[in-house]
């Protein structure tokens, strides 16, 4: 009977111990709606199921810079989703002395098919500047042209603009002009000088002195076989 006691009060510690612990690491906000958000700090973070024969997907946040999302959506072909955490600017190009932000993510490495990509809107969201960080699977930039193999042919190779080095395509959606800057090898961490990017692009003529509407950093995610993408860290700032 003491043993049976001893055992009790043994288990009752340990459940609770685990049960605090479970409420201890327990996200401040999370979601599986489509289009879940939370607002925290300035910015507000979003599920963003934005892509057809989606699966499901979870996102969880401590804050705008510790965040993350467990996905499952089948390899069907497609953007599926762009979770993001969202800083508005809006601030015109030129007025703007200083845009930099910093970011450090843990992604799959391998099995999936995503970009950790910075998406800058500017012109009343006429233009689209992706920043692609990390890229892994079947995915490639919207382009302005093709080669004879399918491949999107970049207007710029080997750019160092930023703090890093892009081979750097535009085109269209169909609704505003996409610019993509494609980092020439994978990282998972840095800082990006986004306003000396901006700026590049007004001197090549593809934009001009606009509204800097806002900046966002998250994972467009093509397919993931229950996959999970880490935001360790992330901060915008700008003067």
């Amino acid at each position: 009977m003491k043993k049976t006691t001893r055992l009790t009060a043994f288990l009752s510690v340990l459940i609770g111990s685990l049960l605090l612990s479970a409420t201890a690491f327990a996200a401040v906000w999370t979601s599986s709606a489509q289009w879940g958000s939370w607002s925290n700090g300035g910015y507000t973070v979003y599920n963003n199921i934005w892509g057809s024969g989606a699966g499901t997907q979870t996102i969880w946040a401590d804050s705008y810079s510790k965040w993350g999302v467990t996905a499952n959506h089948p390899n069907t072909g497609g953007i599926k989703s762009y979770p993001n955490s969202t800083r508005p600017i809006n601030t015109q190009l030129a007025a703007l002395s200083s845009l930099k932000s910093s970011f450090n993510v843990t992604v799959p490495s391998s099995g999936s098919s995503f970009v950790a990509a910075y998406d800058i809107w500017s012109g009343n969201n006429a233009h689209e500047i992706m920043l692609w960080m990390n890229k892994q699977g079947a995915v490639g930039p919207i382009a302005g042209s093709w080669d004879s193999n399918g491949n999107p042919v970049a207007n710029f190779t080997n750019v160092s603009v930023g703090g890093h080095t892009w081979n750097v395509y535009k085109g269209s959606n169909g609704s505003n002009d996409v610019f993509s800057f494609v980092r020439t090898s994978n990282t998972s961490s840095g800082t990006v000088d986004v306003l000396a990017i901006l700026n590049w692009c007004k001197s090549k003529g593809w934009m001009g002195n606009e509204i800097v509407n806002s900046v966002q950093f998250g994972y467009e995610i093509t397919s993931a076989p229950n996959a999970t993408f880490t935001t360790n860290s992330y901060s915008v700032s700008f003067s």
